[in-house]
């Protein structure tokens, strides 16, 4: 593969992170608590609560996010905990998008404190992507009262890194004249989308760092990652072309999904399907609202340590049934021995989805009646919520508490990306 650039062609993106997000939003209205060490986290009274976000006095502490209140108490017995507001984070995410539109329409979210901005077409306006990113970081700190770091490079990948690289209310720049020697000292896991269990993958083979990645030969990583490893290749070598999605731009549904962090660690079977149910229904009425069917699913979990897992199963038949989605992820738990599990956080996403029109080839040895059953009911379901509310129907199983938190945070979906989970 050749890669042609010149000046003309070469893009201007910047990555734009709001530092500490969460916390920051809440230390505006408390300016006593600045020189603290803060974090945002569930009822502090409740032994389940977790960390959602720290500041970085905090993290000097070993404060992380997502342990339980408790053990960072141990670690920091004068840290502040401050109630979640997750309509104040939604608030403030919406007007600092509006600063960025107001620069460019090229507009990425990545999560509700981030955005991958192209600006190559702006030069002319306001200036190179440098100048653009020092007036984006002024307005959000004068407007907002929050900081954000500005990463900018040449493509979107690096353009993530030099972000993670910059500090608090700062610039950093990775070029293609210097990114060998700022991304290639890099742990292998620092770049994006490489987690946890691809890192171990690759640490097998003697890639350690990211200089080791872009170095190792294409059919190794072939026959380690797939296909994936190719473009983890390319993208440690700099050759990520993937387009920031214009803000006017229509994004095809590939997938359809619900996650949720619970307010407690779900203990046994019964917890983790009233979860999995209602993260289901939410998944049926998407399904139906958009005319697709799902022929799978993707089911995974976080548990209390912070280590997630994840399965993909292809369904019997294409469907929308909320039942059909929670028995086969269930089924996928039960054989995978997860049940066993402490989980803390679910996720669950259609995949595969076609046309609800599609046709389907009927297998002698599955109950097609069942499955034509299913879409009737969830269809019937659908239409007494769409005339009497959300709250006119439900499954016996969904009364009573079933551990999933009410404080606004089931708002906050995060979009759709470029990024393949690798």
């Amino acid at each position: 593969m050749v890669y042609f650039y010149n000046n003309y062609l070469e893009r201007d993106i910047l990555h734009v992170d709001m530092n500490s997000f969460y916390v920051s939003v809440e230390l505006r209205d408390r300016p006593e608590e600045m020189k603290k060490a803060v974090a945002v986290g569930g009822d502090e009274e409740n032994r389940h609560g977790i960390i959602l976000a720290k500041t970085p006095l905090a993290k000097k502490y070993g404060v992380k996010t997502g342990e339980p209140i408790w053990q960072a108490k141990k670690k920091c017995p004068d840290l502040v905990i401050l109630p979640p507001h997750y309509d104040k984070y939604i608030d403030i995410s919406k007007r600092a998008h509006r600063i960025y539109y107001s620069y460019t329409n090229q507009v990425e979210p990545f999560g509700m404190d981030e955005c991958f901005l192209d600006v190559t077409g702006s030069r002319k306006l306001f200036g190179d992507g440098h100048e653009i990113g020092e007036k984006i970081k002024n307005r959000v700190r004068e407007e907002l009262k929050v900081t954000v770091s500005v990463g900018r490079s040449f493509n979107k990948v690096f353009a993530k890194l030099a972000s993670d690289e910059a500090g608090h209310d700062e610039i950093f720049e990775i070029s293609r004249d210097n990114f060998r020697e700022i991304v290639w000292s890099l742990e292998v896991d620092e770049m994006i989308m490489i987690g946890s269990r691809t890192k171990r993958k690759l640490n097998k083979i003697n890639v350690y760092t990211l200089g080791d990645l872009a170095k190792t030969e294409t059919k190794v990583l072939k026959n380690l990652l797939g296909i994936n490893g190719v473009k983890l290749k390319n993208w440690a070598n700099g050759y990520d072309d993937s387009n920031v999605l214009d803000y006017y731009a229509q994004i095809p549904i590939k997938t359809i999904g619900r996650s949720i962090t619970c307010s407690e660690d779900l203990l046994n079977e019964c917890e983790v399907r009233a979860v999995i149910q209602k993260l289901s229904q939410d998944i049926s009425k998407r399904l139906i609202e958009n005319k697709f069917l799902a022929r799978g699913i993707h089911i995974g979990y976080r548990n209390h340590d912070i280590l997630s897992f994840g399965y993909d199963r292809l369904l019997d038949y294409p469907t929308n049934s909320s039942i059909e989605i929670t028995n086969l992820a269930m089924k996928v738990l039960r054989e995978e021995g997860e049940l066993e599990n402490r989980m803390r956080a679910i996720y669950i996403r259609a995949i595969n989805l076609v046309p609800d029109n599609y046709s389907v080839q009927t297998d002698f040895f599955k109950d097609i009646y069942a499955h034509e059953k299913s879409l009737k009911l969830e269809s019937a379901i659908y239409s007494i919520r769409k005339r009497y509310g959300n709250d006119a129907i439900t499954y016996a199983s969904l009364l009573g508490d079933i551990k999933m938190p009410d404080d606004g945070r089931e708002m906050v979906i995060m979009p759709h990306s470029f990024f393949m989970n690798v």
